[in-house]
């Protein structure tokens, strides 16, 4: 644990950030007049996400660019109100 009086905190804030984040620090209290008033402490790691893509592999068939669009002319005659047989 470390302590620093509040105007070093005001101007070496930056560093102080970075010695906590990298654990160089585990803690700095912050003193005013020579109290303590404050703690700087990391918050931990955030979570990750997790992967998303491929999130439906599998789960339909594998279709080829020539599969794909062979039905342009049914979608294009639907949005155009002419039906299709």
């Amino acid at each position: 644990m470390s302590t620093v009086n509040m105007l070093d905190a005001k101007t070496h804030l930056s560093k102080l950030v970075g010695d906590v984040e990298s654990g160089a620090i585990d803690e700095i209290v912050i003193a005013r007049n020579g109290k303590p008033a404050a703690k700087l402490v990391p918050i931990g790691k955030a979570k990750a996400a997790g992967k998303r893509l491929g999130l439906l592999k599998g789960r339909f068939p594998a279709m080829s660019l020539d599969d794909f669009n062979s039905d342009d002319q049914a979608v294009a005659a639907l949005f155009a109100g002419k039906a299709t047989d």
